[in-house]
């Protein structure tokens, strides 16, 4: 909570809006109704939340939420992280073990990330991990106060074959911390 009330003007233009600003949202109240809220969806099988943790502290968060089952087989991915280790390798290394875990043990084929056009950095994150453009959606998000278009970009099990892991090392070199 108080990692993303410092992050407010990082991670805002990104961010759905909501019916309440960004400081109500993010007050001990709210945040432990999110946590229920999360934690009642993973129980249910519909999302797969994780913490990024980076030098000993919380630095971020990947979901898969919005999981469908039977013959889709698919999530949405979103993920946040703190902007002071922005750009050091720690979200592409987040992202990419979440959906290691995701095609893996969770067994989901495809994984779904919309981003704004004007988000270059979190575009270049998922395509360097093999995400695909394949859509334009006009007017998709209400994102800090407008309705946002946003590209899709998707990443099925066959695109990454070793692995998202093994994949994004192989461009980039070592881990993060290593």
């Amino acid at each position: 909570m108080r990692l993303r009330l410092a992050n407010e003007a990082w991670l805002s233009p990104w961010e759905p809006s909501a019916p309440v600003p960004w400081r109500e949202r993010h007050t001990p109240a709210a945040y432990r109704a999110m946590r229920r809220a999360v934690t009642r969806r993973a129980r249910a099988g519909t999302s797969l939340p994780f913490a990024i943790w980076y030098e000993g502290r919380l630095a971020g968060q990947v979901t898969v939420d919005n999981i469908v089952r039977g013959g889709l087989r698919s999530g949405h991915l979103g993920y946040w992280l703190d902007a002071a280790v922005a750009g050091r390798g720690v979200g592409s290394l987040a992202v990419a073990l979440v959906c290691d875990h995701a095609f893996g043990p969770a067994g989901l084929h495809r994984l779904q990330a919309d981003i704004r056009p004007e988000n270059g950095p979190s575009r270049r994150l998922v395509e360097r991990l093999g995400f695909r453009q394949e859509a334009m959606f006009r007017d998709y998000l209400d994102i800090d106060g407008a309705w946002r278009d946003h590209l899709g970009y998707a990443l099925v099990t066959e695109d990454a074959p070793g692995g998202v892991l093994a994949r994004w090392q192989a461009r980039s070199g070592p881990l993060p911390g290593g």
